[in-house]
């Protein structure tokens, strides 16, 4: 296809999507953009291209996009496309189910949520209104609340589905829609085939029907029982203990919605109040104080280091905007301005050790299971072991991390823990900071502090460091060239460290790559728990691990690095030989 003809294309396709258009914002610069594409502006036409020459792509992730008109980015015509397919393949399901005998004739519920994004609230609604017309029962949360709020919902209302309306902690002008299963999924994320299978439904509304045509209906809002019943599950993670008297700390949202529902759980469960960052703590779509509203981006907590020296709070808490992820933050003399973020390893594996302790003391009689994605801390595994619990690998998602069996607790090295599966089955950073702010109380008890905890742990199990190399780029194809390099040459060493193995996770267990040791040992990797996936692992001659993949939602490839040493300046010492050493590697590979 010629130039003039794949533009014509563009231009069809995006007048098709301005008839169906209800957003008044998405029409105009939909409207004006054509305009000056007609007119012969070459930026105007690019800009239609990258909005009409690709779908934003529906996974496992569910949607994550910029907002904007066209089909690849996130707008009202986008979220309704989803919304109908994702409701062929509910009413599919439940069809399907009834055939076999094991549903009942009541329509399938979905719940759905929303955050205080822009047009979280629209995109929630209009979702609502297409479950409701498609013959479902839609539940619509009663306002802005935080993502692991839906996913209790889903499990708490025996829901079939739930939709989050929610980017997390992407840039501000970016919007997302989650997706979770209820029933055999115990409200979980999605995982393969399902996310082909609803793809392919929305495929077919898209190219089929305009969203002016989709039947909508009434739906039902949901009342505060299904909020309260959250909150007071949440706070039996860790009532109060007489050390949380007197506890000064800091706490913010980052703009979004945790504190509210954070708040009920701390009078509830018998904690102090927070010193809040007031500039952060109401909802805004807007974060007109962090340009990346992600706890673990260079200066997002700037102000919470501000408000914990200004108070001098003993520790500080941070939520991403949806709440599902959990920073904490502590004084440390060495760290520029006095305090230093812990990194999601470091928490994790505190929470790990609390988790273990209590599983151990319970003496379940099915065995119970510590589990973390590939990428984080080994030191997990240490721990597990220790207190004779199973330990679970799994790729890096909790859609993977809350089916492993026997959960008890689940993390991942990018600020994500599961402290109750049997309430939420996905990360949740409003439990995760009760369960932190009970451990910290106990640790009051004795007249030890959080750091003195660290301390405690790395004696007990190891001095565990962990580190990122990331390479953010423009153009996505780069990426695919470096993995296809590493795994053609695999590396002999790194740092001047050798390399033993190779572990290539494209190839099926046992099978055998490009690389002399490219392979998957099946010891290592069971097939249930690690299926298939673009991630290569190289493990070296001391002990430590380098672990490369693409990011899954952002254009980066990412090394994740840990090491494993006899003392805490041994380990840093090794930690930076390593990243110096995997910087190269990645180099090499680019060139």
């Amino acid at each position: 296809m010629d130039a003039g003809a794949s533009g014509d294309a563009v231009l069809d396709a995006a007048r098709a999507w301005l008839a169906q258009d209800p957003d008044e914002v998405t029409r105009a610069e939909l409207t004006t953009l054509i305009a000056e594409a007609e007119a012969g502006d070459a930026a105007a036409s690019a800009d239609l291209a990258d909005r009409f020459g690709a779908r934003l792509a529906f996974g496992t992730a569910g949607l994550r996009g910029r907002l904007g008109a066209g089909s690849n980015r996130m707008n009202r015509v986008l979220v309704a496309q989803a919304a109908a397919g994702f409701a062929a393949y509910l009413t599919e399901k439940a069809a399907a189910a009834q055939v076999e005998g094991v549903a009942t004739d009541a329509p399938p519920t979905v719940v759905i949520g929303y955050d205080g994004r822009r047009n979280s609230d629209v995109f929630a609604a209009d979702s609502a209104a297409i479950f409701a017309g498609a013959g479902l029962r839609a539940v619509l949360l009663p306002r802005l609340l935080p993502t692991p709020v839906l996913a209790f919902a889903v499990r708490h209302l025996g829901a079939a589905a739930g939709v989050m309306v929610t980017a997390s902690h992407n840039p501000p002008d970016d919007n997302g829609y989650k997706v979770y299963l209820g029933g055999a999924d115990e409200g979980s994320q999605i995982v393969s085939p399902a996310d082909a299978e609803i793809a392919a439904h929305i495929e077919r509304v898209a190219a089929e029907a305009s969203i002016a045509d989709l039947p909508r209906a009434e739906f039902e809002l949901a009342g505060e029982s299904v909020i309260q019943a959250y909150v007071a599950a949440t706070a039996t993670v860790a009532p109060a203990p007489a050390g949380a008297a007197g506890m000064n700390w800091v706490y913010t949202a980052m703009h979004g919605v945790g504190y509210e529902t954070l708040r009920s759980i701390l009078e509830l469960a018998g904690y102090p109040l927070p010193v809040v960052v007031e500039q952060q703590i109401e909802p805004d779509g807007a974060f007109p104080t962090v340009a990346f509203p992600n706890p673990e981006e260079p200066g997002a907590m700037d102000l919470t280091f501000a408000a914990a020296r200004d108070a001098g709070a003993e520790f500080a808490l941070a939520n991403d905007p949806d709440a599902d992820r959990l920073a904490v933050a502590i004084p440390d003399e060495s760290a520029d301005g006095g305090w230093r973020r812990l990194t999601g390893n470091e928490t994790g594996l505190l929470l790990g050790w609390r988790a273990a302790q209590r599983a151990a003391d319970a003496g379940a009689s099915a065995p119970a299971s510590l589990a973390c994605s590939l990428v984080s801390s080994p030191g997990l595994e240490v721990v597990a072991n220790h207190y004779g619990l199973d330990f679970h690998a799994t790729l890096t998602g909790f859609k993977w991390i809350s089916r492993a069996p026997g959960l008890v607790y689940g993390f991942e090295e990018a600020l994500g823990y599961l402290v109750n599966p049997e309430t939420v089955r996905d990360k949740d950073g409003i439990s995760a900071a009760v369960a932190l702010l009970g451990m910290i109380a106990e640790a009051r008890e004795q007249g030890r502090t959080l750091a003195d905890l660290l301390d405690q742990f790395a004696e007990t199990f190891g001095f565990f460091q962990s580190g990122q190399v990331s390479l953010r780029v423009e153009d996505v194809s780069i990426i695919g060239r470096i993995m296809a390099a590493l795994r053609a040459a695999p590396p002999t060493e790194i740092g001047g460290v050798a390399v033993e193995s190779f572990e290539d996770l494209l190839l099926p267990v046992g099978g055998s790559g490009s690389g002399a040791d490219a392979s998957r040992d099946a010891a290592e990797v069971p097939p249930a728990e690690i299926p298939p996936a673009d991630v290569v692992r190289l493990r070296l001659a001391d002990g430590s691990r380098v672990i490369v993949r693409p990011s899954g939602t952002e254009p980066k490839l990412k090394a994740y690095l840990d090491v494993r040493g006899e003392s805490a300046a041994d380990a840093a010492a090794r930690l930076a030989a390593l990243d110096a050493g995997t910087r190269e590697l990645i180099a090499a590979a680019q060139a």
